[in-house]
């Protein structure tokens, strides 16, 4: 059973990084099964084993990476989310761009991450911003970073981008909006 599992996951893992490289090179929509597969080295009939469509691989891919990036959103201790959320961004710096790239999927992180935060955090009682405007407003802004460092080619290290997450986004909007989850 272990060894089916692995082969499993093998499959899965080799499907979903040719999905991810074909997207990248020609657009999702040129993307055909027939070139995951391919790509893959992995027979044609085998893809139908484990997906219905080129979409059930696509949202298994994303389901995991937007599962994670919410998590590292959601980290309460904002000295290590900056570098933790940029270090994650940089390893997975393809899926990223295919999940940034996609309005639709864009819009679905943004609105996944906001009520995430909204249900997260508290608001301090005398603020005058409503908390769902003060939650996408960091989503979006976070995101928005994420996108121009992947744009410019990642030109500062990650770890300095954390910093500047960190001063730019997350200091700024909790100190004045945010209070940390009990």
């Amino acid at each position: 059973m272990d060894m089916r599992d692995r082969r499993v996951r093998r499959t899965q893992h080799s499907l979903a990084k040719a999905l991810i490289a074909l997207t990248l090179e020609k657009g999702y929509d040129a993307v055909t099964i027939r070139e995951i597969t391919e790509r893959a080295d992995i027979g044609y009939a085998t893809f139908f084993r484990h997906y219905r469509d080129k979409d059930g691989l696509l949202k298994d891919v994303l389901d995991v990476v937007l599962t994670e990036f919410i998590d590292l959103l959601r980290n309460p201790d904002a000295t290590t989310t900056g570098p933790l959320l940029f270090r994650y961004v940089e390893q997975n710096h393809e899926v990223v761009r295919v999940l940034l790239n996609s309005n639709h999927l864009r819009q679905q992180l943004i609105s996944t991450a906001t009520q995430s935060t909204i249900q997260e955090y508290n608001k301090y009682p005398q603020s005058k911003i409503p908390v769902e405007i003060a939650a996408h407003h960091v989503v979006a802004a976070s995101i928005s970073l994420i996108d121009w460092w992947l744009e410019h080619q990642m030109p500062y290290p990650a770890e300095q981008m954390g910093i500047i997450y960190e001063e730019l986004i997350v200091n700024a909007t909790n100190g004045i909006m945010f209070q940390q989850p009990e």
